[in-house]
């Protein structure tokens, strides 16, 4: 488990970061967007700092989809890959497919995931 911590060290530093620039970036793009006497320079400005937001926005929704399908994707395979094992008689694969069945029950429950059936 070592990998991991080092894993969410490093992305808790770059979400940090992340943060902490578009807090400083955001209040400038604000004013420029809000400004009534606006310069050439300052229209460039703000020009390029909304075409950069744009692509960052993008990439975060890309990001956000990847966690929202990919992940639950990921562990509804487990889960019956698991469920095989467990009919075959493995009994460590039935404890773990029952308990990811929990998890599921739980998400659907708290409206996290929806069955489409």
């Amino acid at each position: 488990m070592k990998d991991f911590r080092q894993y969410k060290n490093e992305l808790d530093k770059e979400l940090s970061r992340l943060t902490t620039v578009l807090n400083e970036l955001l209040p400038r793009y604000s004013d420029l967007l809000n400004s009534q006497k606006i310069t050439q320079e300052e229209i460039t400005e703000l020009g390029e700092i909304e075409h950069y937001l744009i692509g960052v926005n993008a990439t975060i929704t890309s990001i956000k989809t990847l966690l929202e399908h990919d992940l639950y994707g990921y562990s509804l395979d487990m889960y019956y890959k698991l469920k095989r094992k467990a009919v075959k008689g493995d009994k460590l694969s039935a404890l773990k497919a029952q308990s990811l069945r929990e998890n599921f029950g739980q998400l659907l429950k708290d409206g996290l995931i929806f069955n489409m059936n």
